[in-house]
């Protein structure tokens, strides 16, 4: 399955206000390696979903909750197309927080992520193309 049609299997998918947890986003967390029944579905979530996408469709992966963490993972580049990685910052350009998700689009002032943790869920959303740090090709795992 490709990266996008993977993500977009799970659009949708939400967080639960309160104390339970939506098992669906603590199971992008187990199978990426982290124990989710000690995270919550509040954890920021945005990288454990590109993880978990990339890693069940076969491809490279940061392995790392931080969504910076994918500044270090595939290619760059400045033609992204459909399913490439999108790094943005959050706060400021320095601070060490971020988002990713998959590329969908872009216009001239914005770039729509499909990615987890978009409003509390899995969903397609616009940014300010100013926000973006890099895109990213990756590369399928050879098994």
């Amino acid at each position: 399955m490709s990266l996008i049609n993977k993500a977009l299997s799970e659009y949708g998918v939400k967080e639960v206000i309160g104390a339970k947890d939506n098992q669906r986003i603590i199971k992008y967390f187990d199978q990426i390696g982290f124990n989710g029944s000690k995270l919550k579905d509040e954890t920021a979530w945005c990288s454990a979903f590109a993880n978990w996408v990339a890693k069940t469709s076969g491809f490279e992966c940061s392995g790392k909750l931080n969504a910076r963490s994918w500044l270090t993972v595939g290619t760059s580049t400045n033609q992204p197309s459909v399913g490439d990685i999108v790094v943005l910052w959050r706060e400021n350009p320095k601070s060490w927080k971020g988002h990713v998700g998959f590329f969908i689009k872009q216009t001239k002032s914005y770039v729509y992520i499909l990615g987890g943790n978009q409003s509390n869920s899995v969903c397609i959303k616009a940014y300010p193309k100013s926000r973006v740090l890099d895109y990213k090709k990756l590369k399928q795992n050879s098994n």
